[in-house]
């Protein structure tokens, strides 16, 4: 089969590469018919590199057919059209019974003290071949897919995977008071879908990033914007929106890799241009982030709030300042999405609506043989890039 396969740091390929095949009585194979390209998949393509192998298959946000099951199988069967999260889980265990369902006891990566094995990242997470590729073997598969109709376009279903569930997760970890107003910090995809989800709820919200276009995105769904590049003291300018108090609850949705911080992308781009074996102790031990999206998540939260971490962030040695969380009493709460957690209360969202706008969510929809270009553009941000799409079933 052809899939996107990692080859260097800034450098993919679409290959060919072995065919899955069922390994265990409780797996199923996907035909891929859509597959997200992820903020996370970026910090994989620049920063991650030590913790991959020439030849890696990248992504993580599946939807697709199933085209075979193991003997154990009875939840799905050939021809369901299913969405696959982007975790690995089995559904039985504690951790899941409690809905963490990224902590899974049966698939945590203990040779890493990591939690659950993600799909198409990193020795950190298994290095579990991903799904931007015609198919996918999928563990666990009596709870891992969730059956979809077989109409509307995969366009409405896709970010179920992912994207939808991950900002669903920040939202209600933000805990917004009624009245209340949010920050979202970054409008990419998550910042956005977010955005979507809190205006949803009624909620205010106020965005920042520093692009034109995706300010212009989220004011078209009501929310107050801040262009970085055009606003000083961003703090201020919070403030003069909330009271003088700030925030009563901010989103992070940028996460490690958040302009500018000039300190920590150098040590980004040194752990990802040092050998293999010392740049994996180096990320492990002394990895630093760049942290200016927290850092203005700490300054415009008020008192008392809450902030939401959904951006990636990945360091080991991150300076941070307790004195200020502490005085103001700040809560955080953070984590990978427990994307099955939420399935039951976004569905209605997606099956009986397109309640939140999806099917026109994302800005390109490619073939999987275009992935090194739509790499290089997602990262840059050229030509509008903002969401993309692959199909393997599309021909260039």
């Amino acid at each position: 089969m052809r899939a996107v396969t990692w080859q260097g740091p800034r450098s993919v390929s679409v290959e060919d590469v072995p065919d899955p095949t069922i390994e265990q009585p409780e797996d199923a194979i996907i035909r891929v018919t859509s597959s997200g390209l992820c903020g996370s998949d970026l910090h994989l393509y620049e920063v991650l590199g030590p913790f991959l192998d020439e030849g890696d298959v990248l992504g993580h946000e599946p939807l697709g057919i199933v085209e075979e099951v193991g003997d154990g199988v009875t939840a799905v069967a050939p021809g369901d059209r299913v969405v696959i999260p982007f975790q690995i889980c089995c559904g039985a265990c504690w951790m899941c019974d409690q809905g963490l369902h990224t902590q899974c006891e049966r698939t945590q990566v203990r040779d890493q003290n990591m939690g659950a094995a993600l799909f198409g990242y990193t020795k950190l997470y298994g290095q579990v071949p991903g799904a931007q590729a015609e198919y996918l073997r999928v563990p666990h598969a009596n709870f891992m897919p969730t059956r979809l109709p077989p109409e509307p376009p995969d366009e409405r279903f896709v970010y179920l995977s992912d994207v939808l569930p991950t900002a669903w997760q920040a939202y209600r970890y933000a805990d917004v008071p009624p009245g209340g107003t949010l920050v979202v910090i970054g409008l990419g995809p998550i910042g956005e879908m977010a955005t979507r989800i809190a205006r949803y709820h009624g909620t205010e919200v106020v965005g920042i990033d520093q692009v034109a276009e995706r300010n212009e995105r989220v004011r078209g769904l009501g929310a107050t914007t801040i262009d970085l590049e055009a606003v000083e003291d961003v703090t201020e300018a919070v403030r003069s929106l909330t009271n003088g108090r700030g925030a009563d609850a901010v989103i992070d949705a940028v996460g490690m890799e958040a302009d500018p911080s000039p300190a920590g992308k150098l040590a980004q781009r040194v752990g990802a241009l040092l050998p293999d074996a010392i740049a994996a102790p180096f990320m492990e031990r002394a990895g630093v982030d760049r942290l200016a999206a927290l850092y203005l998540a700490i300054d415009v939260v008020r008192r008392g709030g809450t902030i939401s971490l959904s951006g990636v962030y990945g360091g080991m040695a991150d300076p941070l300042p307790m004195l200020t969380l502490f005085d103001k009493q700040v809560q955080m709460r953070m984590g990978q999405a427990n994307v099955k957690r939420w399935m039951d209360e976004l569905l209605p969202l997606v099956v009986d609506e397109d309640a939140l706008g999806l099917e026109s969510f994302h800005s390109h929809r490619l073939p999987l043989e275009s992935a090194p270009d739509a790499y290089e553009m997602f990262q840059r941000k050229d030509d509008g890039a903002f969401k993309v799409l692959f199909d393997p079933g599309q021909r260039g």
